[in-house]
């Protein structure tokens, strides 16, 4: 070995051996002859010190050392005489004068600093560089986790009696969410395999056979745009399938995984210990999104109806349109007119041509001000207050317009103060079940319908759905869980009914031999006695971006894609040479 010991590990114990440290030089001092260097490894610093009198060659040689340089550097140690403790320093009651020293590599100077908790360098820089970005002990802290990460979530699967069973890489392509990755094969030109988006299929087939409660920690890749909580080419989701259950079954097997992870994993508090729920419409109508951020609350309350006699021109037009009017109001906050104004900027650019509001404020006596105030009655007046509730220090904010565009505005508003305000506890972790996802969705243009989510979906009323005529209003026994803004985990009760299953691709306009022809295994196994199953993937590099403050879903991967989704470090995607394209049976088009 050629090190006994780590930066950070020695005390009085080890008094009178001889010890060996190695790693990289952090920083290097010089007092009056005396160097001073900062030994950085993985598990902390240690100060070593070379004096020339304990030992002039070391001292010497440490005359060379540079940021990064890797070296060696051994000594006997010795108790520390007690007027010279540093109580500051692990290592206070010993010595470190180094007698022997070796430099093992040299280092050129890095592209940028290397702060442990910080830096100024962007994101290409530092993912070019990511070998040595890895040394930051924040970034380093991420991958830690992760391996914490892994091999905690393994052990509680395995011990509540799931079995790990890894699916395939390469499979066929499926028209299910995204574009595939596709790879050309070889041994049987023209024809392509696709790397999984994810294990859906396999996963269901297990259930086919024996095992009634699977799990994998599996890798998933998908041809999508890159953002801030998704990352690009591949990820990896927690994906699980259970027989013979329903949803409850789930529910109690994810909330309890949640709960010990957090518990176990993170300094994170579940907020009021309990998982909500609500349905994808309330979860719209409400807050407009099926991922909303409870961690405050700030409600939309609708308030159209009080509008229905109004003297008041814009809501009452609102009102006769069949639109709507819905507010929020922020607790206990002072905004001056400058604030109102960049707000008034937030909901311009979402549409709005102004944002009306009511302050409320009891400066000697109970009073409040709006420019609105003068165009409304006292009985709508009163009605608002009934419904909203409004004290001293409050604001109150309106919207008003067609649904799916006033809920728009006030979606953005609302996140605008809670980003202002601080209103939401990063320590906190608000956890909602989504429940009752549509089955179908429309085109806004082609008037086509198509699947809302995911195609292997049950619909909740079954084959008679399918017969209704308004097929926008079918549901799926589909569920999401959201956590702080951001979506954790998805999917449902199946289509294990091999008619319904059909008759759901027939509705988007999909033939039975288009079915038979892209999913033939499922289509087959099917007819061999399926049980009712459910399924459910937990996106874990999201939930565990949430668990460790992270911004960008980036920062939890030992080795990102950057935001064009290229490897920067080993420069992928690259060129192919022309000999292995023959060898693939590809031919690549050029374009000016």
């Amino acid at each position: 070995m050629l090190r006994t010991h780590t930066c950070n590990d020695l005390t009085l114990k080890n008094d009178g051996e001889k010890v060996t440290l190695s790693w990289w030089v952090s920083n290097r001092r010089d007092h009056g002859g005396i160097i001073f260097i900062d030994l950085r490894d993985r598990y902390w610093l240690t100060q070593i010190v070379f004096d020339p009198e304990y030992s002039e060659d070391a001292h010497k040689i440490a005359n060379e050392f540079r940021s990064e340089f890797v070296i060696q550097a051994s000594w006997t140690v010795r108790s520390r005489p007690d007027w010279q403790a540093n109580p500051n320093l692990h290592s206070w009651d010993i010595e470190v004068i180094i007698t022997e020293v070796k430099i093992l590599s040299k280092s050129k100077t890095p592209p940028f600093e290397l702060d442990d908790f910080k830096t100024t360098s962007n994101e290409e820089i530092r993912y070019k560089h990511r070998y040595i970005d890895l040394r930051r002990k924040k970034v380093l802290n991420n991958v830690l986790f992760r391996s914490k990460f892994l091999n905690f979530t393994r052990n509680w699967f395995y011990n509540n009696q799931f079995n790990e069973v890894q699916t395939p890489i390469f499979t066929v392509s499926s028209p299910e969410w995204a574009r595939d990755f596709l790879i050309p094969s070889r041994l049987h030109p023209g024809k392509f395999y696709a790397l999984p988006q994810a294990p859906q299929q396999y996963k269901q087939l297990l259930m086919v056979w024996w095992v009634d409660k699977y799990f994998q920690i599996a890798p998933c890749f998908r041809d999508e745009d890159p953002r801030a909580d998704r990352h690009a080419c591949e990820f990896y989701q927690i994906d699980c399938e259970m027989s013979f259950v329903e949803r409850e079954d789930i529910f109690k097997v994810v909330e309890n995984y949640i709960f010990d992870s957090v518990k176990s994993l993170s300094n994170k508090e579940i907020m009021d210990q309990k998982f909500y729920s609500m349905s994808y419409d309330e979860a719209l109508n409400n807050y407009w999104s099926d991922k909303p951020d409870l961690r405050f609350w700030m409600k939309f309350i609708d308030l159209t109806d009080i509008f229905s006699n109004s003297n008041f021109s814009v809501f009452k037009s609102v009102y006769d349109n069949s639109w709507v009017i819905k507010a929020i109001k922020l607790e206990w906050q002072v905004m001056s007119r400058k604030d109102i104004d960049e707000l008034t900027e937030v909901a311009k650019n979402e549409g709005a041509k102004w944002l009306a509001y009511i302050i409320y404020d009891d400066n000697e006596e109970w009073w409040k001000k709006s420019p609105i105030l003068k165009f409304m009655s006292e009985d709508e007046i009163k009605e608002i207050e009934s419904r909203l509730n409004p004290k001293s220090g409050d604001i109150v904010f309106f919207s008003a317009d067609e649904f799916t565009k006033a809920v728009g505005i006030l979606n953005k508003v609302r996140l605008a103060l809670r980003d202002k305000f601080n209103l939401a506890d990063k320590n906190k972790l608000a956890l909602c079940w989504i429940i009752d996802f549509p089955m179908f969705e429309q085109d806004p243009i082609s008037w086509k319908i198509d699947f809302a989510h995911n195609p292997f979906s049950m619909p909740i009323w079954w084959i008679e759905a399918f017969n209704s005529d308004n097929l926008l209003a079918m549901k799926a026994n589909q569920y999401d869980l959201s956590c702080n803004w951001y979506e954790i985990l998805s999917w449902s009760l199946r289509n294990y009914d091999v008619e319904i299953l059909i008759k759901a691709f027939e509705t988007v306009w999909r033939s039975k031999n288009e079915v038979i022809d892209k999913f033939w295994a499922m289509y087959e196994a099917f007819q061999y006695w399926v049980p009712p199953h459910w399924g459910f993937a937990i996106w874990m590099d999201r939930f565990m971006m949430i668990l460790t403050d992270e911004s960008n879903i980036r920062e939890v991967y030992a080795f990102p894609k950057a935001w064009k989704a290229q490897d920067l470090m080993m420069n992928a995607p690259s060129l192919i040479d022309e000999e292995q394209l023959r060898e693939l049976h590809v031919s690549v088009i050029k374009k000016d």
